[in-house]
């Protein structure tokens, strides 16, 4: 039996011996055709080069090599840089209710101009003052202070959310969208409510207390509703965050509490067994954690900001005084923020250094020690106090503020209230941030605990059109929210964001060298690549 199996083994040796010259000669014609493809796609190219270039010199093209070490751009500065735009009783935009539709974008796009020429990063946009929408939506009806009439649309028709969007990311700027969660209805107002508003359609959700109306947050269905809301525009909308401030319960009028009896007997005889005040902070506390659960079900990449009231509690730091929202509109923040129901916590800080009750930088430390998440804490400045006759804040305090913050935390950050102060320069504040405290650009702080998957760099090249270089790259690529542009001049690099639908930029004059990468969604960066500009003949 081993002899015959040995015979057999032989004879397969020599089959397969007999069959080489047979390989070979596939081998060969295969060779044969690929160089036949290869010259054929040469010859097509040679014949097309002339049509599809313009190009006098394009040294560097579709590049993946490490830039020359000489030539390698520091990493850009990473600062949360933003700017409140409220449009509640039109305290920035529009100025006024009723303009027309392009007055109001002209008034738009000059705000989105000042972020860019400050190098802010992000614009937090008020979109739901009152239960009522700045953009269109089969929820709630259009705001008054948009066109003068509650439910009445723009006109032109146009979607000002939108186009608040596409022009805040044309200048490599994010746009968080800004939600009052209750207040169904703000002072200063009596003009009439859509037939549509919440008011009408379930007044069993809504609150007369003293001037306003406001959605119970006792009635789970109201909080469900302005979770509603949100979503909506999240599913909707490429928007970079979600935000919330500082109004839960409202703030108290006159000692008068809160008229919320109804859904407070409801819990007691489910067998509720919280005092009034713990219930009523257990709402919240509700809505906060479905709010953030449910923003990153339907879009994980987009963040969530927190901005509460400066002081949880008096007495925390030691020696604070102020007003307790803890007990008074019942918001328990610093559980939020131990809690991970956030991205960015925004606390409003809105104190001088020297304040004695409430000082900023003893505030800020407070919160930072609060926070057991490593969430990103980003204080709020009352920019609009610089220049107020009543107070007179000069602008150095909030420039001192922001630098401040930067000696606090590795990835600082800060928020202004608000818009028009800094559009109309109030005591100079404008001119101090944009040539000292904002000197250069920097990138929104990167979220990797919502995505940290590095996006893929982009290919480049390099092109010299009609005595300009033109710097290219592949637009094709997933989860990228800008595209990061370095350029060396003389011995600067400056760096530029553009929107992801970019894929070409004319160099200025005097570039030496360039590089560029990819940013997700996410704020993580690609690997930068690039070269030099070579030198003129």
């Amino acid at each position: 039996m081993m002899r015959f199996k040995i015979t057999k083994f032989k004879a397969r040796i020599s089959d397969f011996k007999a069959r080489i010259p047979d390989f070979k000669s596939q081998i060969s014609n295969v060779r044969s055709r690929i160089f036949g493809f290869r010259f054929r796609i040469s010859f097509v190219v040679l014949l097309l080069l002339p049509l599809i270039s313009d190009c006098s010199r394009c040294p560097i093209r579709n590049s993946t090599a490490t830039p020359l070490p000489t030539f390698e751009p520091p990493a850009a500065p990473r600062e949360f840089r933003a700017m409140w735009v409220a449009v509640v009783n039109n305290i920035d935009w529009p100025s006024k209710p009723g303009l027309p539709a392009a007055q109001q974008q002209e008034e738009m796009l000059a705000y989105v101009d000042l972020a860019a020429n400050l190098r802010l990063n992000a614009i937090i946009l008020q979109v739901r003052p009152a239960c009522d929408a700045f953009y269109p939506s089969t929820i709630e009806p259009w705001s008054e202070y948009l066109t003068g009439k509650q439910g009445r649309p723009p006109e032109p028709a146009y979607d000002p959310l939108a186009e608040w969007i596409l022009a805040a990311h044309r200048r490599g700027i994010e746009l968080h969208a800004w939600f009052n969660p209750f207040r169904a209805r703000g002072t200063g107002t009596k003009l009439p409510l859509a037939g549509n508003h919440i008011a009408n359609t379930r007044r069993d959700l809504v609150r007369s207390y003293g001037d306003f109306l406001w959605l119970d947050p006792g009635e789970s269905e109201a909080r469900d509703y302005s979770v509603r809301v949100i979503f909506d525009v999240v599913r909707r909308y490429d928007i970079d965050g979600v935000h919330i401030d500082d109004y839960f319960y409202p703030y108290p009028q006159g000692g008068v509490d809160f008229p919320d009896n109804a859904p407070w007997q409801k819990y007691l005889r489910g067998g509720g067994l919280l005092p009034r005040g713990d219930w009523r902070r257990q709402n919240i506390n509700t809505f906060v954690q479905a709010l953030y659960a449910g923003v990153k079900s339907e879009k994980p990449q987009v963040k969530v900001g927190i901005s509460p009231f400066g002081i949880w509690r008096p007495a925390n730091p030691p020696g604070v005084h102020g007003f307790d929202a803890y007990s008074a509109i019942y918001a328990d923040s610093k559980l939020w923020l131990q809690q991970g129901w956030c991205d960015y916590f925004v606390p409003q800080l809105y104190w001088k250094h020297e304040a004695r009750q409430q000082p900023f930088d003893g505030l800020l430390q407070w919160w930072l020690g609060e926070n057991t998440q490593a969430r990103y804490i980003w204080p709020g400045l009352y920019t609009s106090r610089v220049a107020d006759p009543k107070l007179n804040w000069p602008a150095g305090e909030i420039v001192a503020q922001v630098n401040t913050s930067r000696t606090r935390m590795p990835l600082p950050g800060h928020v202004h209230f608000s818009a028009k102060a800094l559009l109309q320069n109030n005591g100079g504040v404008a001119e101090a941030l944009r040539t000292s405290t904002y000197s250069s650009p920097a990138i929104v702080p990167a979220f990797p605990w919502l995505d940290s998957n590095v996006p893929a760099a982009p290919m480049f090249s390099l092109c010299e059109k009609q005595g300009a270089w033109t710097l290219s790259w592949d637009a094709a690529g997933e989860n990228v929210r800008f595209w990061c542009v370095y350029m060396l001049t003389s011995e600067t690099w400056d760096m530029r964001l553009l929107p992801s639908e970019s894929h070409e930029l004319t160099l200025p004059a005097g570039v030496r060298a360039v590089a560029i990468s990819a940013l997700s969604r996410t704020g993580i960066e690609s690997d930068r690549r690039g070269g030099a500009i070579p030198p003129e003949k």
